[in-house]
């Protein structure tokens, strides 16, 4: 690296002898103080134990104070095509896999990209962008985080305004004063007001209320809960709730967001945690989709099968085949206008008896909610269908 130097002084700018500057290689002019100098620079080379030095010489111009420096002209470089395709050659090994050229993926825990296709590892010693912490739990969590929660559709302003916590302590986990704990009770009831202002707003906390009550007590899952909660917004959107029950309309979109979502319930189990006829909310779930243009397909019956294997705590085996019994079933069209949880209780029952497992028709009927007629009658059906396709 090279520095640029300003002489104001006169006396630096006086010439000297002809073979002063020859020797020194320095041009000196009064009137435009330009300075030729020849500077060198070693480069070593190891070799042989030995140090070789090779020297290399570059010729700067600098010019006086209030002068602007000056130098050779260089040519611009042009680059080519095949210079901007061999720099971007990197870049697509990095994505491309060499051996077979298909993508690759990111997995975060091992810190690697690996080809989807083959399995061959592009890239390792990957840089973690997550937390530096671990957690085990909801609470170790919540204590860990230094960041808000994200946003979510089962909240009626998304999550991004403030909550005041109803436990009556303070950081340190200390009792508040009979003062403090009045005074951040009337903060609370105008928090509260605050947040809900609208009528929409309003309409919004409640039945966002009533879809997250009922989605607990049937265990149905978060992704099914948020779908079911944006259903209800597009039907507030089109103004399809006034005039209508919301606990109704509520409830018609869980419904409907349990089914998109792929862990369907049935009318009777909803019923028992409605607070509203079966009749009224099997009214208004037909209203939504008709409305809103749902794409709802019909219920796969194997969509039941994960759910009542869990409740009978059967193993793994018998949940596979009572799968492959739907399987041919849905070939020979056995399912056609069958009621679908009917369907799976029989697969389980017939697939029980297949694997020798003990469980009766009256257990699997008790899970389903069905009767134990309908499990008779569906799984001789299912297991003539499946001779057939064997």
């Amino acid at each position: 690296m090279y520095s640029t130097v300003h002489r104001s002084d006169p006396a630096f700018c006086e010439p000297r002898s002809t073979d002063d500057d020859e020797r020194r290689g320095c041009n000196y002019s009064r009137n435009n103080c330009t300075v030729t100098i020849y500077v060198s620079s070693a480069k070593y080379d190891l070799q042989n134990n030995g140090l070789a030095a090779t020297r290399r010489r570059a010729v700067h111009t600098m010019t006086s104070t209030n002068q602007r420096v000056t130098g050779r002209h260089v040519q611009p470089i042009e680059r080519t095509d095949e210079q901007s395709e061999s720099e971007t050659e990197p870049e697509r090994e990095r994505d491309e896999c060499p051996e077979c050229g298909a993508a690759g993926v990111t997995d975060e825990k091992r810190g690697e990209t690996v080809c989807q296709e083959c399995g061959v590892v592009l890239e390792e010693d990957v840089v973690d962008r997550g937390p530096e912490w671990r957690s085990f739990d909801a609470r170790d969590k919540a204590q860990k985080s230094r960041v808000g929660s994200p946003t979510t559709e089962m909240l009626h302003d998304k999550g991004l305004s403030s909550v005041i916590d109803w436990q009556n302590k303070d950081a340190n986990g200390q009792t508040l004063s009979a003062k403090k704990r009045e005074q951040m009770s009337r903060l609370r009831t105008w928090d509260e007001r605050f947040r809900s202002q609208s009528a929409q707003d309003r309409n919004l906390k409640q039945a966002l209320g009533e879809i997250d009550r009922m989605a607990s007590a049937l265990g149905i899952p978060k992704d099914a809960r948020e779908t079911a909660s944006v259903i209800y917004r597009r039907a507030l959107d089109e103004e399809l709730i006034p005039g209508r029950s919301i606990e109704a309309m509520a409830t018609g979109s869980l419904y409907a967001g349990a089914r998109q979502a792929g862990v369907p319930r049935t009318l009777d189990e909803l019923e028992t945690v409605s607070r509203v006829d079966r009749k009224e909310f099997a009214r208004a779930y037909r209203y939504i989709a008709r409305e809103l243009e749902l794409a709802m397909e019909p219920t796969d019956p194997e969509q039941y099968v994960p759910r009542l294997v869990s409740d009978l705590d059967l193993p793994e085996e018998t949940k596979q085949r009572a799968i492959e019994l739907l399987d041919a079933g849905k070939r020979e069209a056995v399912h056609s206008g069958k009621n679908p949880v009917g369907l799976a209780a029989a697969a389980i029952y017939a697939a029980g008896r297949l694997t020798n497992v003990d469980v009766t028709q009256h257990e699997v009927a008790d899970a389903a909610d069905v009767s134990a007629v309908t499990i008779r009658d569906r799984y001789t059906e299912l297991l003539d269908a499946d001779d057939q396709v064997a």
